[in-house]
């Protein structure tokens, strides 16, 4: 079942008994998906999702998951947390029999309303590059998966390279970075552990908030003019990027002293900067383009056939939409592993959840994939469920990216008791027993 179905919330209701008419397939797998394709960050979710979408309708055009196929319908958030929660309600059960088996908002912010009804419901929901960081302990929150790359290993990887550039991490002593963070819980999330890797190494750390959605950055800009910083972390979404982009040029300060972070790394982010962009560097965990098996078998039999999902052909091999393949694989490959223990079936979200967990991507996985250079390496765990923790730099020459650096790991030794001391809490705080990792299969 190929079709794509856009729900807007307050007509889902009726939406949802139109297609109960429909003929159920006997082995479909569900994707209910959280989407927002209107609204300031609708370049990103256009993108993430028309990848996602892509990838499942090429797995279907393949045979599907060992026979068993995926469906999956959109509910427009618009990026609204109020919106992702009733879109969350209306579409946990499934479609037409067939059952969910992962929730995919790419929203901190829908993530961290919908985080305990996900775990009551026993569905995975997937944070894949944000997220709650604490998350990443599987004993305390076994249904959340922040897939390859949390908000403190974000950071850590970022400063990594900074003091790469500097000689050196023991050369960060004495410098200026500022942080100029969106204000939502996204943007919040990293500022305790940038201060505590601020008191480690010896740096001045100055954040800087700018409001959602980020049109307006005039005052920001002249304090980091005020400050003059040798870097400056980007941590932005949507419409803030090419504004501060922009604003930076205004105020004279140099694009190529400017990190993107991993919501900060899109064309979408770049182009419309225009002449400002030019050298502004940004993480990344894959890279954009087409040279890859997984993209090509996308590209001949999906995208040439006229099914792709996207209504922008430009779009196709973007970061986002690239990020939305990764996505996609990720959770197919959950299915996949659950499947050797569970049968070739469509299965339940407990079920995908044991997927998720035992997902081994090493280098020989990911050429039978099509995505060796696309995904990084991941081991995930009952304890570990980001299992990468890598990023690569890229930097825009005015008009692609090119990539400059190989993989810089966060340094995940020193975040784990961060991480480990911040789930315990949380733990004690909701009256939660965690798992015996030990005990875990």
């Amino acid at each position: 079942m190929q079709l794509r179905k856009t729900f807007a919330p307050l007509a889902l209701g009726l939406a949802m008994l139109c297609g109960a008419a429909s003929v159920q397939a006997a082995n479909e797998q569900y994707f209910p998906l959280q989407s927002y394709r209107v609204g300031p960050y609708a370049a990103a979710g256009t993108g993430f999702y028309g990848g996602f979408i892509d990838y499942l309708k090429y797995v279907n055009a393949n045979g599907g998951a060992n026979g068993v196929t995926f469906t999956w319908s959109e509910c427009e958030t618009e990026y609204v947390v109020e919106k992702g929660v009733e879109c969350y309600e209306r579409l946990k059960k499934g479609l037409n029999g067939a059952p969910a088996a992962a929730t995919n908002p790419l929203s901190v912010g829908i993530a961290y309303a919908t985080l305990e009804r996900s775990t009551a419901d026993k569905l995975p929901l997937i944070t894949i590059n944000h997220g709650r960081t604490d998350s990443t302990d599987g004993s305390v929150f076994p249904y959340v998966f922040p897939l390859q790359l949390n908000p403190f290993s974000e950071v850590s990887a970022i400063l990594n390279w900074i003091g790469e550039q500097e000689g050196g991490l023991d050369q960060l002593k004495g410098k200026k970075i500022v942080t100029l963070y969106h204000g939502s819980p996204y943007g919040k999330e990293t500022s305790g552990v940038l201060q505590s890797l601020a008191d480690k190494y010896g740096f001045a750390l100055s954040l800087i908030e700018v409001p959602h959605p980020g049109n307006e950055q005039q005052s920001q800009w002249l304090n980091v003019r005020r400050i003059k910083p040798d870097w400056v972390i980007l941590r932005g979404f949507g419409v803030m990027n090419p504004v501060a982009l922009k604003s930076a040029q205004k105020v004279g300060y140099p694009a190529e002293r400017i990190v993107g972070n991993i919501w900060s790394n899109s064309e979408e982010d770049a182009i419309p900067a225009g002449a400002a962009a030019k050298g502004f560097i940004s993480i990344t965990t894959h890279p954009s383009g087409l040279d890859f098996p997984a993209l090509q078998g996308i590209k001949r039999d999906v995208v040439d056939k006229g099914q792709s999902d996207l209504a922008d052909a430009r779009q196709f091999g973007t970061v986002n939409y690239n990020l939305g393949v990764v996505n996609g694989i990720l959770n197919v490959e959950a299915v996949r592993v659950a499947q050797k223990k569970y049968g070739n079936r469509p299965l339940t979200g407990e079920e995908v959840r044991w997927g998720f967990e035992n997902i081994r991507l090493d280098e020989a996985r990911l050429k039978e994939l099509g995505a060796f250079g696309l995904v990084q390496p991941l081991q995930l765990s009952c304890s570990d469920h980001e299992g990468g923790g890598a990023v690569r730099f890229q930097q825009w020459d005015g008009s692609q990216w090119k990539l400059i650096s190989d993989w810089v790991q966060a340094d995940r030794a020193y975040l784990r008791p961060l991480i480990e001391a911040s789930a315990k809490k949380y733990a004690e705080e909701k009256g939660i027993t965690p798992r015996d990792c030990s005990q875990e299969s």
